[in-house]
């Protein structure tokens, strides 16, 4: 488990000042764990949420990270989920709705999809959770957004082949529905796979207000402010321009698809 690594980055936050740490897509335990998922995971809210939402009150800021997740109903189901916490303690959770199974994924082989969507309401606004896969479907940051959400939030694990996907694609999300995004990669090696770190803040207009470096672990700051969202909103109409009529034919094709 990452626990003392993430409570150290928590420490050196408070010390700038940041109300909100971001860790990446199953960062409580590593992205390639294969058949040790199953000894690893744990429920949520569980022991290793627990830890996390004390550190969180005790540094007076909100930690969103994401784990394994053991279902209570069975042993065998496992989810790929995003986790909140803050000084309050356990808020929320988001389970990983696109799994990827080709190239060098396989995470069909042991995680179920989720079939809800995570947005909850903080001091810092409200607050939308997807992870990685799930940014190549402008359904779900689109629905996020339709249920009040101001700010989402990517946690991620992509290798260095996807950089220049995830790179065009986060800017898309914000750009189209008007909202801040924070996308947080994982960095390092595990594996043999690469992952590019690269981590941002985008603004509603799609301009990145922060940047990680790439290849090298950092903690890097940004600042939101969300009078930039009434401005984008006014300015690009995308959300008055929508035709709910589309969503009902874009059901039907996907089934006969």
């Amino acid at each position: 488990m990452n626990i003392t690594k993430m409570e150290k980055y928590a420490d050196e936050a408070r010390k700038q000042e940041a109300e909100l740490i971001i860790f990446p897509e199953l960062s409580l335990t590593g992205y390639t764990l294969k058949d040790k998922v199953y000894e690893l995971a744990e429920t949520i809210p569980g022991p290793s949420t627990e830890k996390i939402a004390r550190i969180a009150k005790e540094n007076n800021l909100y930690i969103i990270f994401g784990a394994p997740e053991l279902s209570e109903k069975a042993q065998a189901i496992l989810y790929n989920t995003a986790v909140l916490v803050g000084p309050e303690g356990y808020i929320g959770k988001y389970r990983k709705m696109h799994l990827p199974n080709h190239s060098v994924f396989e995470e069909k082989r042991y995680f179920r999809p989720g079939y809800k969507t995570g947005v909850y309401k903080t001091r810092l606004g409200r607050i939308g959770l997807i992870i990685c896969y799930d940014i190549f479907f402008p359904e779900i940051t689109r629905l996020i957004r339709l249920e009040g959400a101001d700010f989402t939030v990517c946690i991620s694990a992509s290798p260095s082949t996807r950089r220049s996907f995830f790179e065009i694609l986060t800017a898309a999300r914000a750009i189209e529905n008007t909202m801040f995004l924070a996308y947080v990669n994982l960095v390092g090696i595990e594996e043999g796979l690469q992952f590019w770190g690269g981590s941002r803040l985008i603004a509603p207009n799609g301009n990145v207000i922060a940047k990680a470096p790439y290849y090298e672990e950092s903690l890097t700051l940004g600042e939101i402010d969300y009078n930039e969202i009434r401005a984008s909103e006014i300015s690009a109409q995308m959300l008055k321009d929508l035709r709910p009529e589309i969503f009902l034919k874009l059901k039907e094709k996907s089934v006969e698809f």
